[in-house]
């Protein structure tokens, strides 16, 4: 939650329209906020005493070094995230200080993984990371490589269409990421330490308007894209969605001959063609119908971009789509489950009824796809059968169904109720911290929870106590804070206490 005592910012600290194009194609955006140089050596220098006495401090970092708050509440800061998951978002429990030292040969691409592998990836940007460099950070130090347009991509594509960035710049820059982008550290070549300083973000609404300095109401890629794959219909969407516009649903026209080649093209084409067409029809909205038969079978195209935009071609044309996607959503192919669920959050309108018919299916991974879904598309008369999965045998669909619920804008009070339960009765540290993390969204209207909030801060795991401090701090009211006090009164940190020193 930003502190109110913090003097506001202003549309300067926005991104603009290209930035926001910038973030939602490439997957991040660099920033360097105005900020003297020496905050920045302070915050190197403390870095190297404390990880030279006390090892990495982990999650105990802002404590350890304090000015780091500093940075991340500055108005291009806090502007950067107000614009990618809007105004009162969460810092995440998880911050963490990469260091690569003198003679790294650097690391792997990766992605990091807050639920495990076992929930479904957000396109939408509910999460979003800073890489924050206190040191000048040319190439031959290190600098953590992020791979443009990669965000959306479950797999590597280990082709053409990869290419490698490296976040470089003065003390001071920083990375604003989406937060499935795939990344690496890179080879350090020189005789310092080079920090990289990894703090996770979340978004607590939906949009419900344009939270960056917008302009623009209809979508267009940035000016300057090197990307070779076109994910515009993708890309499309999650603008609209980004703006409060997600059922805004593009609607052109095409000659009967057009339609057909593009459908040929997408059946027997070249990867780039069989995008081109995928996105093609995407525009047509509910006069691509004819095509639907066709991007059902490319959902599980041996190029996963050409299977997204088929997805997302199929979400634009509308209800048409619901039921071929729904059979879609019980196949036995993964990929397909997966590529419909996204298609199923794009249509909107019309899926609740059906999707949640399938919160009934036999299948563990369609019972879980199908809450996701659900989540994703706002569906408050689903509450009460997303509910009843509470007790499942499988953990996958328990922590999805704990997330939807904080998702979803209505219905809380039955919410609350089983998020209180799930937070201190289930055996899963997943599906407790995501309770926890969903009464949080939930805020005011969860002060029912508020008792199973403060038996969570005696939780094991450092997660469901860290979600919980902040839970209480979003529900906000006179009970809540007395237990966050009382908390923090007997959790308080002294920062000068190390090994050589415990009095």
């Amino acid at each position: 939650m930003i502190d109110a005592n913090l003097p506001p910012i202003s549309s300067d600290d926005l991104f603009t329209d290209e930035q926001m194009r910038e973030f939602l194609t490439n997957g991040f955006v660099i920033i360097k906020p105005d900020l003297p140089k020496s905050i920045h050596d302070t915050i190197y220098q403390k870095l190297d005493e404390v990880v030279d006495m006390d090892g990495n401090p982990g999650n105990n970092l802002l404590p350890r070094v304090p000015e780091i708050q500093d940075v991340f509440n500055h108005p291009t800061v806090r502007g950067a995230f107000t614009s990618v998951i809007g105004p009162n978002y969460m810092m995440h429990p998880h911050r963490h200080p990469h260091t690569n030292r003198s003679g790294s040969s650097g690391g792997g691409w990766h992605k990091d993984s807050y639920w495990g592998y076992g929930k479904v990836r957000n396109h939408r940007t509910w999460w979003a990371m800073v890489f924050y460099y206190p040191q000048d950070t040319p190439v031959e130090i290190g600098p953590t490589a992020v791979m443009p347009g990669s965000p959306y991509y479950l797999s590597r594509q280990q082709d053409s269409s990869e290419t490698k960035f490296s976040a470089v710049g003065e003390a001071g820059t920083m990375a604003i990421i989406h937060y499935d982008l795939w990344h690496q550290a890179t080879a350090n070549q020189t005789d310092l330490t080079r920090y990289m300083l990894k703090f996770e973000f979340i978004r607590m609404k939906p949009p419900t308007i344009p939270t960056w300095n917008n302009q623009d109401t209809d979508w267009c890629p940035p000016s300057d894209s090197q990307l070779l794959n076109d994910q515009s219909i993708m890309w499309q969407h999650l603008w609209n969605w980004s703006s409060g516009r997600s059922e805004d649903k593009t609607v052109a026209s095409a000659t009967e001959v057009e339609i057909r080649q593009w459908i040929t093209a997408l059946r027997i084409g070249t990867q780039p063609e069989r995008m081109e067409a995928a996105n093609h029809l995407g525009t047509l909205g509910r006069n691509g119908s004819e095509a639907i038969a066709t991007l059902i079978q490319s959902l599980n195209d041996p190029s996963e971009p050409v299977g997204l935009n088929a997805a997302y071609a199929l979400g634009a044309i509308g209800e048409e789509s619901i039921e071929p996607l729904t059979n879609a959503l019980q196949d036995e192919n993964e990929t397909i489950r997966r590529h419909a669920a996204y298609a199923l959050t794009a249509v909107g309108s019309g899926v609740e009824e059906r999707v949640t018919e399938l919160l009934n299916h036999k299948s563990a991974d369609t019972r879980g796809y199908a809450a996701y879904v659900l989540g994703e598309i706002d569906a408050v008369d689903s509450v009460p059968n997303l509910v009843s999965l509470l007790d499942d045998e499988s953990v996958n669909i328990r922590r999805n169904v704990v997330e939807a619920l904080g998702l979803i804008q209505g219905n809380t009070d039955t919410s609350v109720h089983a998020l209180a339960k799930a937070l201190v009765k289930d055996e899963d540290k997943q599906t407790r911290f995501t309770s926890a993390l969903s009464l949080a969204r939930i805020g005011p209207a969860a002060e029912e929870a508020v008792p199973a909030l403060k038996d969570a801060l005696k939780d094991n795991d450092r997660y469901v106590r860290g979600y919980g401090v902040e839970a209480l701090k979003y529900i906000g009211t006179p009970e809540a804070k007395s237990v966050l006090i009382d908390h923090l009164m007997t959790m308080r940190w002294c920062t000068s206490t190390n090994k050589a020193s415990t009095f």
